[in-house]
C-alpha cells in the first residue's frame, strides 16, 4: 500500500502581499498563490484572507489537512515563537500583539508556528539553498532595512526573548552617526541600507556631482537605479557601492569573530547588485576579521529568491 505523501504549508506575510505555499519533504513548492496584505483593512481582514487562500490551496491541489503536518508563518517584525505571537510588524500597521499560531490551529486543526521572516530564509537556505552542507551559518537581508537569521551547530539561534539576530543594530559609530529607524544612532542598517544608497546618492547630486543614476532616475532614485549606473560605468555609483559594501564588510566581521561561521548568504533586493557589493563586502571581511575567522568563511549569493520566505516558514513546524 502506497504511503501518502506528507506536506507543509508556508505562509511569508508582507506590507503588500502574502505569499502561501504547499512544500513537500524537499522543499520544492507543489502549489503557491498570493492575496493582498491589504493591512489598512485591520489584522482580522489579513488574517481571514489568509484562511481562505489556505483552503484554496488545500482545495486546487486536492490535499487534505489530514496530510499536512504543519503550517508555519513568517513575519517582518518582532515575534514571540513560543507563544506564536506577532509581537511587533512595523511595516504593517495594526498587527501589534496578535496570536496568529492560536487563530489558525484553532481553524483548521493543525500545528502552526510563527517567526521572524529572516529567519524562515535562513533555514530555507540552509537546508535547501546556498547554505546547504553547513552548521554554522548568518543569513542577511539587504533591503529597506538589514535584517539576519543565525544558525549555529546546525541550530537556528532565537536568543532569550526570541530576538536574537539584530546584526542591523551593531554600532559602527559611538557618537553622531546617522539616526537609525530603531531610533539610535550609528547603526549598521542606517548606513548600508537601501535608504542609505539613496540618501548617499542624492548627497552626491546636491554636491553637483554629475551623474548617471540622476539621468535614470524615473522619477525617483532607487537602489536599483543606482546599481544600474554602477554597471553602465558610473564613477559615482560605483563608488557609493564600494562604501556600503565596505560598512557591511566591516558590521559582518564582528560577527565572523564572534560566532566564526562556514558562510555568510546574503539576499534582498540590493544584494541584486551582485559584484558591485559583494566584492567590497569580501575586501573589508578580509582586512577587518581575525585570520583563523575569516578564512573559514565563504559570503555567497542567497540562492532562492523570492522562494526562501514560504519555504523556511514552512520548515518552522521542526525547527
Amino acid at each position: 500500500m502506497a504511503v501518502a505523501k506528507r506536506y507543509k504549508i508556508g505562509v511569508d506575510v508582507g506590507g503588500t502581499n502574502v505569499k502561501v505555499a504547499l512544500v513537500d519533504k524537499s522543499g520544492s513548492i507543489v502549489y503557491s498563490d498570493t492575496v493582498p496584505t491589504r493591512a489598512e483593512m485591520g489584522y482580522e481582514y489579513t488574517i481571514q484572507n489568509i484562511i481562505t487562500a489556505i483552503k484554496n490551496l488545500m482545495k486546487e491541489s486536492k490535499v487534505s489537512k489530514e496530510s499536512i503536518d504543519g503550517i508555519g508563518f513568517g513575519f517582518p517584525g518582532q515575534i514571540d515563537c513560543d507563544k506564536g505571537i506577532v509581537r511587533l510588524a512595523p511595516n504593517i500597521p495594526g498587527w501589534v500583539n496578535i496570536p496568529i499560531a492560536d487563530i489558525v490551529s484553532k481553524e483548521f486543526g493543525i500545528p502552526v508556528k510563527v517567526d521572524n521572516d529572516v529567519r524562515c530564509a535562513a533555514l530555507a537556505e540552509l537546508n535547501f539553498g546556498a547554505g546547504k552542507g553547513t552548521q554554522n551559518l548568518i543569513c542577511i537581508t539587504v533591503g529597506t532595512g538589514i535584517g539576519s537569521g543565525l544558525i549555529l551547530n546546525g541550530k537556528l539561534v532565537r536568543g532569550a526573548s526570541n530576538a536574537a539576530g539584530e546584526i542591523g543594530h551593531i554600532k559602527l559609530q559611538m557618537e553622531n552617526g546617522p539616526i537609525c529607524g530603531c531610533g539610535d544612532r550609528g547603526c549598521l542598517e542606517a548606513f548600508a541600507s537601501g535608504p542609505a544608497i539613496v540618501a548617499m546618492a542624492e548627497e552626491y547630486i546636491r554636491g553637483g556631482k554629475s551623474t548617471k543614476y540622476r539621468e535614470l532616475a524615473n522619477p525617483e532614485i532607487t537602489p536599483y537605479i543606482v546599481a544600474e549606473a554602477a554597471k553602465q560605468g558610473d564613477v559615482v555609483a560605483k563608488q557609493i557601492f564600494e562604501t556600503i559594501g565596505t560598512y557591511i564588510g566591516i558590521g559582518l566581521s564582528s560577527v565572523v569573530n564572534l560566532l566564526n561561521p562556514e558562510k555568510i548568504v546574503i539576499g534582498g533586493g540590493v544584494a541584486d547588485a551582485g559584484d558591485l557589493l559583494f566584492n567590497p563586502i569580501k575586501a573589508a571581511l578580509k582586512k577587518r576579521s581575525m585570520p583563523i575567522q575569516g578564512e573559514a568563511v565563504e559570503v555567497v549569493h542567497a540562492e532562492l529568491g523570492n522562494t526562501a520566505g514560504v519555504i523556511g516558514a514552512s520548515l518552522l513546524i521542526e525547527n
